[in-house]
């Protein structure tokens, strides 16, 4: 339970708040609307920031690192 609230809970930046504020902005434009497709984009939206994922969350399109050999 501790890593499922510290991913919760920790390493909040920028791109997070974002897709938050943009998912909760969908969710009551939807509702507001009745257009329950825009929906599932916000719940999506809102799944993405809470988990920290997406194609370039927690480090999803880092280039690893080679290691040098002598």
């Amino acid at each position: 339970m501790n890593a499922i609230t510290e991913r919760l809970f920790t390493n909040w930046h920028f791109s997070r708040w974002l897709r938050l504020g943009m998912g909760l902005f969908m969710l009551v434009w939807s509702t507001q609307t009745g257009d329950w497709g825009i929906a599932a984009f916000a719940g999506l939206f809102i799944f993405m920031s809470l988990t920290n994922s997406g194609c370039c969350g927690a480090q999803g399109c880092a280039i690893p690192n080679r290691k040098k050999t002598n």
